[in-house]
């Protein structure tokens, strides 16, 4: 079975159990730092990973990260996750459970590239414009720069894109030239 279906599993599971245990807001935090860490450590990432490392050793890594303030529900999620051995998915496991999070908020979440950082009143434009494509209330802007597009910004919402970048639309002139609409053909 692929990674990323155990850990869809995983995740709906974890949050049916917050759901019910009343849970929610507190292991949705936990596992945001667990992404945190799975992210600004590659160190992390290779440990959780590792196949020389032992789960016991893992496990004492991961509960060490949680920390003393982590809720009982997402320790005892660890600790299963370290008995199964599945350890090195937990990434996987931390996106999903956000994901279905989201979802179960009715939370649109957005990725937008500029190339400057973004002001309030672009900000507020941009997110608005995720709530008439999308239908939800409420957005989630995750917003990255990149100076290569020039100017303008590419906004993508799940599997559409909306791309208002310099850098595209002069690949489109470019490709408009390309081509000669005047020139007869015989």
């Amino acid at each position: 079975m692929s990674a990323y279906r155990v850990a869809s599993r995983y995740a709906k599971a974890l949050l049916e159990l917050a759901v019910e245990n009343n849970e929610l807001e507190q292991v949705h935090g936990d596992m945001l730092r667990m992404l945190q860490y799975a992210d600004e450590s590659p160190e992390f990432l290779d440990a959780i990973q590792s196949p020389v490392i032992s789960s016991e050793h893992k496990l004492k890594v991961i509960h060490s990260l949680a920390g003393k303030q982590a809720s009982p529900l997402i320790l005892k999620f660890f600790d299963l996750v370290s008995k199964k051995g599945r350890e090195g998915i937990l990434p996987e496991m931390g996106r999903g459970f956000h994901r279905l999070y989201n979802e179960h908020h009715g939370i649109q979440k957005a990725d937008v590239v500029a190339t400057i950082q973004l002001d309030d009143a672009l900000r507020k434009a941009l997110k608005d414009i995720v709530k008439e494509v999308s239908g939800k209330d409420k957005v989630e802007l995750i917003e990255k720069i990149d100076p290569k597009l020039i100017g303008g910004f590419i906004l993508r919402i799940e599997d559409r894109q909306l791309d208002e970048s310099i850098k595209s639309k002069l690949q489109q002139l470019r490709l408009g030239f390309t081509q000669n609409l005047y020139e007869k053909k015989y």
